[in-house]
Formats: structure tokens, sequence, C-alpha cells
């Protein structure tokens, strides 16, 4: 069998953390040559490396999602380089405060991190669109949590700024269609093994001290408690997903919302 993304080109911001990280290593497995993007280098080289060990091929760039002009010079030396971009993946986390009740939450810390997503959400988008449009084809793949469909305390601008990036995938789906351009949202539930591999864990330590319960035994129970298949998603089953969505054999996919949070949510 083919692999799934033979001759595509990705780029995946955000390349150097966990998820961004372990889809870049599978986007490369199936055959696509990868453009690591993010802040910081040491964790972007050591993707590359990865994937270099591995037979694959992945290029480094160093920068701010928030920067749009650096985001739209690095597309376009991406398209020129490689002559097309076919896929994005916006990995991109966004730091904010959690744990704190609505009255506890001030403006700012509320505020702060929906507009950081905004801006992070609609940059690289239309930063790859613009090559995607030329090309007719494209596929554009953006990650969210199950905040923006929960009713719970201690995460109100996590479940804003969630339902904000879905309604912004499916509403570019509705613009860019008619260019070839396809959009998919990703909505894992807590992944375990990111969490300890990545610098969301200070977003989980906040709602532990909350609760009394260490972050390992929270999550845990969760997983347990809170989905239909007993567990919490793994990165490899989230990645392995994410090149799936990009790949042409989801060619019929758009404005959707994958559901990969073992069942916590069941819709």
């Amino acid at each position: 069998m083919n692999a799934l993304l033979a001759n595509k080109v990705a780029i995946v911001y955000g390349g150097g953390g966990a998820i961004g990280g372990a889809c870049a290593r599978v986007f490369a497995r199936e055959g696509a040559r990868v453009f690591l993007a993010g802040r910081t280098e040491s964790k972007l080289r050591a993707v590359a490396n990865d994937i270099a060990a591995a037979g694959g091929r992945a290029d480094v760039k160093t920068l701010d999602v928030f920067d749009e002009a650096a985001v739209r010079a690095h597309a376009d030396e991406v398209a020129t380089q490689a002559g097309a971009i076919d896929v994005m993946l916006n990995a991109i986390g966004i730091s904010h405060v959690q744990g704190k009740s609505f009255l506890e939450t001030t403006l700012a810390e509320f505020e702060a991190p929906i507009t950081a997503t905004a801006r992070a959400q609609f940059i690289p988008a239309q930063a790859v669109a613009h090559h995607m449009a030329r090309q007719k084809r494209g596929v554009i793949l953006t990650l969210t949590t199950p905040g923006g469909r929960l009713a719970g305390k201690g995460f109100l601008a996590n479940g804003v700024f969630s339902a904000a990036t879905e309604t912004f995938s499916r509403l570019i789906a509705a613009e860019l269609g008619g260019h070839g351009i396809r959009t998919v949202t990703l909505r894992p539930d807590v992944i375990p093994d990111a969490v300890e591999k990545s610098g969301c864990r200070e977003v989980f330590e906040a709602v532990s001290k909350r609760v009394g319960i260490p972050v390992h035994a929270m999550i845990q129970e969760h997983g347990l408690k809170s989905t239909l298949l007993g567990r919490l998603p793994r990165l490899d089953e989230v990645a392995e997903f994410a090149a799936f969505a990009a790949s042409d054999r989801a060619g019929a996919m758009t404005g959707a919302i994958a559901n990969l949070t073992c069942g916590s949510l069941t819709d």
C-alpha cells in the first residue's frame, strides 16, 4: 500500500511540541517532506533529527507565529523551495490560567489567551491558504480540546478559545472549499504522554492544586471515569489520525471535528 502522504509537503507549526512533533514524525514516515516551525530551535532540531534518523526529510525554521510577516515569508519560502504546500498542522499551544473560578478570574486572564488563540489560528492558516488556493488543493488541520463543549468549572478561557478554534475551522472550510482546500479539527481529550512531554503540565498543576489531587492521579481518574473506553488518547493515536485526515483517503472530509476523546464526548 502506498504511503498516505507520498510526495506531499507539510508545514507543522509548533513542530517541536509533543503533539506537533508526534504528527510531524508520522507525516514524514508516510512520505511527506516536513517543514517544522516554532520558537524553540532545540526542540525543532530534536524532531528533525528523529525524522532524519528514520529516513525522512525535515527542515527547521524558528519563528513566532504571531509575527504575520515572518509567517507569510516562511510560507512563501516553503512553496518556492518545495513547489507546493499540501498540508498545514497548527499545533501551537497557548499558555493560559486554569483552575480559577469565573469570580476569581481577571479580565486580562480571560481575554489574553482567547485573543492569542484567534491570532495564532488566523495568521498561519491565511499564509498557507494563499498558496493552496493557487494549487487548488490543500488541507488545514487545527487542534482543540473538549473544553468548548463541556459545562464545568475552572477552564473558562480554555472552553471559549476551544470553541472559537472549532468555529474558525468550520467557517474557513466554507470560505476555502471552492479552492479545493479542506479543514479538519482534531479534538483529543487530555493526552497523558503529551502532558509529560510539554509545558502544558503547568496548566494541569494549577487545576491539581485547586482540587487537591496530584496531576497524574487526576488525569488517570478522568480517563477511568469520564471516557467510554476507560482511558485517554495516546500521542500516536492522534498523530496517526492526523496523517489520515491530511491524506487523499480522507478527501470527502471537511469542516469536520474529529472526536479523539476516547468517548469523554460522544458527538
